[in-house]
């Protein structure tokens, strides 16, 4: 019996057309799946158009409307392809990750470079070989499926702007590989849980500031009533600049006293953090109660905060929400 796949179209450069303001999304989700006909031979597939954007005008508040679209279809439904536009698709992967626990069924997203109307395009296949991943028996939980790559959707990271290869596993394998049609896994998966966890509440007000030599502090001061949590990109294995007076040590200070949760993490893209290297990295371990990213991915970082504050203001239970595993998120 073919399993019955619901498709859920958000938009993206996969459904975009040319415009005289440049490509739009405007392509509904019965009309990407008239490019593909094949599929038909996978799956029974039903389609429903929640929104038609550019991912970069995608929010919050939309990764919570995919949530609901997914719980009010989940038992009608054997697995879900939601198509995304790539420029902000990292970060959606991660959201739902938090928001989606413990999925027995498939939640693929996917999308392309280019239009799927274009003959040169990457959007046919990335589709195609989302429905195939979403059809196996053995599939469960959030990836993203791009260019033959299956990768978790807490470790997913576009890296390239133009190339079909653009999205990377970062410090994590990939969790399978689509070749000439044929899924090939690399991972085992853990199937001990039994019941999908679902969450709908976000605390959005989350800064994300990436240092850079020579700069001070005025910008943290002046935002640090507007937020509940901060995260600052640092350099290398992580550290704050002791230079200014200390001043950087400081405005942590104020923050952490004011009751905002900050996370340290590194703006180099792979390997992580490791606070305990440097003497810069172990003065804010041995002062500040802050949180260490390790080798998560600044979008898993961003969205597992935004998910921990929903839950709850108490910083040792955000803590605790922090620094547990999820779809393989962190590894301490």
């Amino acid at each position: 019996m073919m399993k019955r796949i619901l498709l859920i179209a958000t938009g993206g450069t996969i459904a975009s057309a040319q415009s005289p303001d440049g490509l739009t999304p405007m392509i509904t989700s019965e009309e990407l799946l008239r490019y593909i006909p094949e599929v038909q031979a996978l799956c029974d597939i039903d389609t429903v158009q929640l929104m038609n954007l550019d991912s970069t005008n995608i929010t919050p508040e939309h990764w919570l409307s995919i949530v609901k679209c997914l719980r009010e279809n989940y038992e009608s439904y054997d697995g879900f392809v939601i198509t995304h536009g790539t420029d902000t698709m990292a970060y959606t992967a991660a959201a739902l990750s938090y928001l989606v626990q413990d999925s027995l069924k498939p939640i693929v997203l996917t999308g392309g470079q280019k239009s799927i109307t274009l003959a040169d395009t990457d959007a046919r296949r990335n589709l195609y070989d989302s429905f195939l991943f979403v059809s196996n028996d053995y599939s469960h939980g959030i990836h993203v499926v791009f260019n033959g790559e299956v990768i978790l959707g807490t470790r997913a990271r576009k890296e390239r702007t133009k190339s079909y290869n653009a999205f990377t596993s970062v410090d994590y394998p990939s969790a399978a590989v689509i070749r000439d049609r044929k899924l090939i896994r690399y991972l085992s998966d853990d199937t001990s849980f039994s019941d999908t966890i679902w969450y709908d509440k976000l605390d959005t007000k989350v800064l994300l500031l990436t240092l850079i030599p020579g700069m001070r502090t005025e910008a943290l001061a002046a935002l640090k009533d507007s937020y509940d949590g901060l995260i600052l990109q640092t350099f290398g294995s992580g550290g704050l600049p002791t230079s200014h007076e200390g001043e950087f040590s400081a405005m942590l200070g104020e923050w952490i006293a004011a009751g905002k949760t900050v996370v340290i993490m590194t703006q180099v893209p792979f390997e992580g953090s490791d606070l305990s290297i440097y003497q810069v990295g172990q003065q804010i371990l041995k002062h500040y109660p802050v949180l260490e990213a390790s080798n998560m991915t600044r979008e898993a970082v961003v969205t597992k905060l935004m998910w921990a504050l929903g839950q709850t203001k108490d910083p040792a239970k955000v803590k605790e929400l922090f620094y547990h595993p999820i779809n393989h998120d962190r590894l301490d």
